[in-house]
């Protein structure tokens, strides 16, 4: 006969306060799964165009209030629920004038606002718990000219770019680090000695006349100013060195991505970074030239293909200035005769709660003119932590595939058209598929 096993009434209250725990634990990390599945559904900034019903179909067992941003913000808003058309609440009527409105995103919804403002939305799933707070921008509408031409990048940067630090042989047959725990790699030196340093050469020289006493180095790290005191060392050749590798300027290809009715362009889709501290450069003052696609590298798996272009640093080939390096790529104004001799007509902006999965194209110059190319917008992230990748693309045109292999570099601000709309600008290639690349959406363009 088997042996009976028994459990003492305390070991029964051990295990059933365990099957309790094991069931929370169990609800705990279904709500947190639920919790984070719904985070990225609603973006934590929503932009919407003055004057025009925006539509918005999340459906997310989320819902909260709107409030203005401000007291002095005009209450110009309303929200209508889709499946309710007579329930509108109004902010925008002095008599129907409330402090905040209701809005369920478990149904579509649409947001109205008739003036450029600010508003602010506190959710909570299931009406319980805390969710996101969602700020709500509202933005003039656009009408913007797709370009997709390429252009001769030659920025400036704003004082001298320390790319490394290194260590040379002294005249006395040691090896000395002057900059060593004073400077750093992507420090900006501004001034020397109170005066401006405008560019790599003069630095040079100021540091030879310095014959190894006191510097004051007024430099830029991390966005803060502030002082440094440094003293040259000579090097083998008698020479006053500090040990440093410094950079003032830099070039490249790239796409223009749109230009506006004002004659102001923008391009890239992402910012000018240093090559070798990947650090956004300060722009001092920046220039477009004409170029011209003399050679292309196609791209393959594992190998990003490139576009070669020549550029003639010439007044006569001047079609903009830069005036802004940004996260979100260059800006500035375009020469009114580009202007004037626009491949393409004004076409409307989408907002990126616009944006759908599938047919779009692209416009690029592989060919030597401005070109539509068919591609499929296979993902769209609204709350992406990388604002140059809210969207992801996939080339299905034969001839581009045949040109270029997929998305290669001298690319990057191709907008990119879906639906007769401006919806954003091509910014990077997938390393591991060329066929696929991302793209920032324009309206983070155009707010940057």
């Amino acid at each position: 006969m088997g042996n009976s096993i028994y459990m003492t009434e305390q070991q029964e209250r051990k295990y059933r306060s365990f099957l309790w725990l094991l069931l929370l634990a169990g609800m705990a990390a279904l709500l947190f799964t639920i919790y984070f599945s719904y985070w990225n559904r609603i973006p934590s900034q929503i932009r919407i165009r003055a004057g025009v019903e925006q539509e918005f179909d999340f459906r997310v067992p989320v819902s909260g209030d709107i409030y203005r941003s401000t007291e002095e913000a005009a209450p110009v808003a309303s929200v209508t629920d889709v499946d309710e058309e007579d329930e509108a609440y109004l902010l925008a009527e002095e008599d129907k004038r409330q402090d905040s409105i209701h809005v369920d995103f478990a149904r579509t919804v649409k947001l109205k606002a008739n003036a450029i403002d600010t508003y602010r939305m506190d959710l909570k799933l299931f009406g319980v718990f805390p969710y996101k707070n969602v700020d709500i921008e509202v933005i003039q509408d656009k009408m913007l000219i797709p370009s997709g031409i390429p252009i001769g990048i030659y920025v400036k940067t704003d004082g001298v770019l320390v790319v490394g630090i290194g260590e040379f042989e002294s005249s006395g047959g040691e090896t000395i680090s002057p900059s060593r725990y004073v400077l750093q790699k992507g420090d900006y030196i501004l001034k020397c000695n109170g005066e401006p340093v405008e560019n790599k050469k003069q630095f040079i020289s100021m540091v030879e006349a310095s014959e190894g006493e006191d510097m004051v180095l007024t430099i830029r790290r991390n966005n803060e100013t502030t002082d440094v005191c440094i003293n040259a060392g000579k090097n083998r050749m008698e020479d006053w060195k500090l040990g440093i590798w410094i950079r003032d300027n830099a070039q490249g290809i790239g796409t223009m991505t749109y230009e506006g009715t004002d004659a102001t362009f923008g391009a890239l889709g992402h910012g000018i970074n240093d090559v070798d501290t990947s650090i956004l450069m300060n722009l001092e003052e920046g220039t477009l030239y004409r170029t011209e696609i003399v050679g292309i590298t196609r791209g393959t798996d594992g190998a990003p293909g490139e576009l070669t272009g020549y550029i003639e640093y010439d007044s006569d080939n001047v079609i903009g200035e830069i005036t802004e390096n940004t996260a979100e790529g260059i800006f500035g104004v375009c020469d009114e005769e580009l202007l004037a001799n626009a491949a393409f007509e004004p076409v409307p902006i989408a907002l990126k709660q616009e944006i759908e999965l599938g047919p779009a194209q692209i416009i690029c110059s592989v060919s030597g003119e401005p070109e539509f190319y068919d591609v499929e917008i296979v993902e769209v992230n609204l709350e992406h932590e990388n604002v140059n990748r809210g969207i992801v693309i996939r080339v299905v045109d034969e001839k581009l595939l045949m040109l270029t292999g997929g998305i290669i570099q001298g690319m990057s601000g191709s907008p990119i058209i879906q639906n007769g709309k401006l919806v954003g600008a091509v910014t990077h290639v997938l390393v591991n598929d060329s066929t696929k690349g991302y793209g920032i959406f324009i309206e983070e363009m155009l707010t940057h």
